[in-house]
């Protein structure tokens, strides 16, 4: 038994090595799309911040780009990302409906003046919401852009039955509305909306500051993500806030870059950013989710989404999937708890 010491050593050995291989082979994908508030997720991949906060917590997360928004999110739901950015009823409607236990990970801003509706009108023309009436209207269906013209039309005593909804992607939709003729209407965000807006005779005639609040922006995750991949991705996050919202020229590069990625000059990104609020403290998006009020357009949230048939047609009611809160409660089917706010 002279060599006793000698075994144990090397299984300990080996034990530790194997321990560390298996951390460090956590990888973990992120999928994300063109929005204002989620092109710093870009610039944390490229600016190289993700890469270090992954390697302080020994683990690999790749930021990749997908075009169209509903595809990301599709994808997400699919399997082949860990993580993608989502409004909130979008990762409702489509992962959590989807049986994906979903978890917000990071709440990074709403629109306050993000997303709006445009309409061509004729030279001179003054338009607003009541001239939807008879019109088809571009967006991509039954994302926020179809919540936005829902809350849009009941402030005008106005329904879906006035108009006819026509589904687009959004990654079609801006040259669409440009080559449209007079007439043509159409939902979409930023940076999309900026350039719609500029287009002779476009006019907003609605957009998202007049529901402040309710179209929250997110990055949802598996709920079972290991956590080392959690806290490089929110530690990268809280980095770049800390970047984006201070002075001098780390601040000044930063934006650059994330107008660069948007496609938009830099000052078209800051006058972007002037209708995106958003969370540079996370303390303050932590305290907007466990507000009475988010609640509130949470249930107005899962109201839409049933209305509309996003539950599906074996939804008995809007209470099919169950959202909890921090505080530990839950609206909808505590059995079938999908999405969860932490």
């Amino acid at each position: 038994m002279k060599n006793r010491p000698y075994i144990i050593t090397i299984a300990i050995t080996l034990f530790f090595a194997l321990t560390f291989t298996a951390s460090a082979s956590d990888k973990c994908r992120i999928a994300w799309s063109h929005y204002t508030g989620w092109e710093p997720y870009a610039y944390m991949q490229e600016s190289g911040l993700m890469a270090k906060w992954a390697k302080k917590h020994n683990v690999e997360v790749e930021i990749t780009l997908v075009n169209d928004y509903i595809e990301s999110i599709n994808q997400y739901t699919a399997g082949a990302f860990d993580g993608v950015t989502a409004t909130t009823m979008d990762g409702l409607a489509i992962p959590a409906v989807g049986g994906v236990d979903t978890t917000v990970l990071i709440v990074g801003d709403y629109s306050n003046g993000n997303d709006g509706i445009l309409i061509k009108g004729k030279p001179g023309e003054k338009l607003g919401v009541k001239n939807l009436k008879g019109r088809k209207v571009m967006l991509v269906e039954l994302s926020v852009s179809h919540y936005l013209l829902a809350r849009a039309l009941a402030k005008n005593s106005m329904s879906e039955r006035d108009l006819t909804v026509v589904n687009t992607s959004d990654a079609d939709i801006g040259a669409l509305f440009a080559t449209a003729s007079p007439g043509a209407a159409a939902v979409t965000w930023n940076p999309i909306l900026m350039a719609a807006r500029n287009e002779p005779d476009a006019q907003l005639v609605f957009d998202s500051s007049e529901i402040p609040g309710e179209i929250v922006d997110t990055l949802m995750v598996r709920t079972d993500m290991p956590e080392g991949c959690k806290r490089a991705i929110v530690g990268a996050w809280d980095e770049t806030m800390s970047i984006m919202s201070g002075r001098g020229q780390a601040t000044d590069d930063a934006i650059e870059m994330m107008a660069k990625f948007a496609g938009a000059t830099t000052a078209e990104f800051k006058a972007q950013l002037q209708t995106t609020f958003m969370y540079y403290n996370r303390a303050d998006a932590e305290a907007l989710i466990k507000s009475p009020e988010f609640k509130k357009t949470m249930d107005e949230v899962r109201k839409f989404s049933f209305d509309h048939g996003l539950f599906g047609q074996g939804a008995p009611s809007a209470d099919f999937v169950g959202i909890e809160y921090p505080d530990g409660s839950v609206a909808g089917d505590k059995n079938n708890v999908k999405l969860r706010f932490r």
